[in-house]
């Protein structure tokens, strides 16, 4: 994914929520309790190590303002003050270049020693990471999110670190929508399907935003899936050309683009793109990642929106598609000591909690979840935070899938574009099982 995550939290959350969604009850963490508890994956204490250095590349999350480059240099400071004898040498590689670059780094044998990007599996196939338990005490392993341990995990062990999560809504032009005559968000397909109507009848230019360009593809798609009840996968196989798909691409091809509701092109539609038309007053209604609440605070204040669940068949989700970036650790260097000193700092409470707010995205920790939910000025991220708990991920512990993947983000537009949809499934249905036979 191009993977701009988001956060998610709000007053009044439910004892009952914050249960499911943290895993726990425990009370706030002090801030650098990771940080100070005893490192070393078994549980017992080991030698903090006083010097050495480390290699840390990083994506950017900033598009090139040096806001990424300037966070990660802050924690830096902080574990310097406790480590000084470490040396970090940090590399920010942009979101566009980074996965080129890691390949190369791959290719030439010349590992980081922790990398934050958007896949760990191929990295685990290959056997250069170490697991999570080597480089990451238990204090600080035991404050994931518990919904994000599935999508870390290959073959039982622990090798991704969750570092920014969001999950999807419906955001909409309450505006365009006084104007069409719609009071409510739509909640089903068919009154999705009415709402659009309405709105072009107002004059409305898009109705309904549908990005099926190779930006994110896989993930307009998956929500579309989710609401019938399909998914890329059931249980260990892929299924990508399942009846619940067919039928949904189908419904999605007949009521919304044949009949003119979405953009014209949306088989090559971008998501900035229809992103972009929405924040300038354009488009009714677009599955939403969160980003799009801070990119409107901060450049389109005036912009009148609303927040719902994305519509289903039958009612809305109650369980959206999961993105999900990692943290890794490579083996080649041999400086495990020094990436668990400095992998537990960088997730005390007070560098995550950091992150997360100034780029709004979803925690990935419960004490910072507990800490983003009793903030007032996160209200607005509620309803994506709702979610984490029941958040449907892609299979990002399969190496097939960064296979299947770019096949679909290339291919699964053509199925909006004149092809038959089943046509299109059963040849990503096909990719899917011959990437499966290459890892073996």
């Amino acid at each position: 994914m191009k993977r701009h995550l988001m956060a998610a939290a709000a007053i009044g959350l439910s004892a009952t929520m914050m249960l499911t969604a943290c895993g726990g009850s425990s009370d706030d963490k002090d801030d650098d309790s990771p940080s100070s508890a005893a490192p070393g994956g078994s549980g017992g204490a080991a030698p903090a190590p006083k010097d050495g250095s480390i290699k840390l590349v990083v994506a950017d999350y900033g598009s090139g303002d040096g806001s990424t480059q300037k966070y990660w240099g802050g924690v830096i400071s902080s574990f310097n003050a406790k480590y000084p004898g470490i040396k970090v040498d940090l590399q920010v590689i942009n979101w566009d270049d980074i996965d080129k670059q890691v390949q190369t780094m791959v290719q030439n044998n010349q590992l980081p020693d922790i990398l934050q990007t958007g896949g760990y599996a191929d990295k685990v196939a290959d056997d250069l990471l170490y697991p999570v338990k080597d480089v990451m005490s238990d204090a600080t392993r035991a404050d994931f999110i518990d919904s994000f341990l599935p999508a870390a995990t290959v073959k039982g062990e622990q090798y991704g670190i969750p570092f920014t999560s969001s999950t999807r809504q419906l955001i909409y032009n309450k505006d365009l929508f006084a104007k069409a005559g719609i009071t409510d968000p739509p909640k089903t397909w068919d009154e999705l399907k009415a709402d659009a109507e309405k709105l072009k009848a107002a004059g409305v230019q898009t109705p309904f935003g549908l990005p099926l360009g190779k930006e994110e593809a896989q993930g307009e798609f998956m929500n579309w899936m989710l609401g019938n009840g399909g998914g890329y996968k059931t249980g260990d196989k892929y299924t990508v050309n399942s009846q619940a798909n067919v039928d949904t691409m189908n419904w999605v091809n007949d009521n919304l683009v044949k009949t003119g509701l979405t953009e014209p092109n949306p088989g090559t539609k971008n998501r900035k793109d229809v992103y972009t038309e929405f924040y300038g007053g354009t488009v009714g209604m677009v599955n939403s990642n969160p980003t799009m609440l801070t990119q409107i605070k901060a450049k389109y204040p005036n912009l009148n929106f609303g927040t719902a669940a994305i519509p289903g068949k039958t009612g809305p989700l109650d369980s959206t598609l999961g993105v999900c970036d990692w943290v890794m650790a490579f083996k080649k260097n041999g400086k495990k000591d020094q990436i668990r000193a400095f992998l537990d700092v960088a997730f005390n409470t007070e560098n995550s909690l950091r992150f997360q707010q100034e780029n709004s995205f979803a925690p990935v920790t419960k004490s910072v979840m507990q800490k983003m939910v009793a903030d007032p000025a996160n209200a607005g991220l509620k309803p994506y935070i709702d979610l984490l708990p029941k958040a449907k991920f892609y299979p990002l512990n399969d190496t097939a899938w960064d296979v299947l993947s770019p096949k679909i983000k290339e291919q699964l537009g053509l199925a909006v574009s004149g092809k038959s949809p089943k046509d299109v499934l059963d040849q990503l249905q096909k990719e899917a099982e011959n990437a499966v036979q290459q890892q073996k």
